[in-house]
């Protein structure tokens, strides 16, 4: 028999900790990194993570680090599970280390995280062989209940992947679907890209309740709740316009009713009906502030880089730069600047036929 695949899972908030504790579970090899190591002392006194939810059990975590050199030695694939503003940093971490054969998945890219990726393997002259991959969405719907305990709401059925080059996504998705059968082949990075409907989904909603996440602290249920017939019309505003970002570069982008529907087999004669028939979305809560990674993670690495295409591309996105703008006022930030623009992932001035070479090609 063949050995099995081994990850390294890179970040142990909600996520990571659920995608080390369902591999774990499922019996794959398992090593887990986090920048700081209060968070991994729990799981290094335990030797393990409590799985609660849709899948259950005690996950042995054998290696659980804040040196991400011990963390990815020997391993086969790296599954970054960070939010996205954290990709260039894992990146500049991961150059020194990273080993021929290697590959790095983003889960998820956001907009352009593979992109960001390779360009920072570039500036740090990293000469190995490796593959670059961003999933569309994350696997689960999770969070933390408590001290090296986590809880799996909903393992989605189907979540894209796609490598930078494009011609290594079969590659990519077969090693994956030996531990992750959920994962499947999109056709590029601008796919699963564009098809990132955290973009729509998370800035949008928190602006919109700032009042509410305020007085109540977060308590209520964040899309059941949160997402009224009002909120769900500026949802579908800010899904066109992504959708027409997306036409631009020649790629088709699937409607947030249609992801719904993809993920969690959920539909509905509008958005709003389709969000409150989720009952994958049942008891997720709100955040407790609005310095959360909804905007400080969505806005400058999913809002930003789809309006900055916009602009090269003359297309308007008027109401994904109204909440870019008031995502800065509210934090005094000026995401604008922090953000993915064209010119920070390499894209500007390009054609759209450069852009294509490029995702195809992975510029080599």
């Amino acid at each position: 028999m063949l050995d099995p695949v081994t990850f390294a899972v890179l970040g142990a908030g909600h996520g990571g900790q659920a995608l080390a504790g369902y591999l774990a579970l499922k019996g794959f090899p398992v090593r887990l990194f986090n920048r700081t190591p209060e968070r991994l002392r729990p799981i290094q006194l335990l030797g393990g993570i409590q799985v609660e939810g849709e899948v259950s059990g005690f996950a042995p975590i054998p290696v659980a680090t804040s040196d991400i050199r011990e963390a990815i030695a020997g391993t086969q694939v790296i599954m970054v599970v960070l939010p996205a503003t954290g990709h260039r940093d894992i990146a500049e971490r991961l150059s020194p280390y990273l080993e021929d054969g290697q590959m790095i998945v983003l889960n998820p890219g956001r907009t352009g995280g593979a992109l960001e990726v390779r360009q920072v393997l570039r500036e740090t002259s990293c000469t190995k062989d490796v593959l670059i991959a961003e999933a569309q969405t994350f696997l689960f719907a999770s969070r933390i209940s408590g001290p090296a305990q986590v809880r799996i709401f909903r393992v989605k059925n189907s979540i894209p992947v796609a490598a930078l080059p494009a011609y290594e996504t079969v590659r990519v998705v077969q090693t994956l679907r030996v531990a992750l059968p959920q994962f499947v082949p999109e056709d590029s990075i601008l796919k699963t890209s564009f098809n990132n409907i955290g973009a729509v989904f998370h800035p949008t909603i928190t602006i919109l309740n700032a009042a509410r996440i305020e007085s109540t602290h977060g308590e209520f249920d964040y899309y059941i709740e949160g997402v009224t017939p009002s909120v769900a019309l500026v949802l579908e505003e800010v899904d066109r316009e992504r959708v027409k970002v997306a036409e631009a570069l020649g790629v088709r982008a699937i409607t947030a009713r249609e992801w719904l529907y993809s993920a969690y087999d959920v539909s509905g004669r509008n958005l709003f009906e389709a969000i409150q028939n989720n009952a994958g979305y049942q008891g997720i809560r709100a955040p407790s502030t609005i310095f959360h990674r909804y905007i400080t993670e969505d806005v400058p690495t999913s809002l930003v880089p789809i309006a900055s295409l916009g602009k090269m591309l003359g297309v308007p996105t008027p109401t994904i730069d109204s909440l870019i703008h008031l995502a800065s006022v509210l934090h005094g930030k000026d995401y604008w600047r922090e953000g993915r623009t064209v010119e920070k992932l390499g894209l500007q001035g390009l054609s759209v036929k450069d852009i294509h070479e490029l995702v195809v090609t992975g510029g080599k």
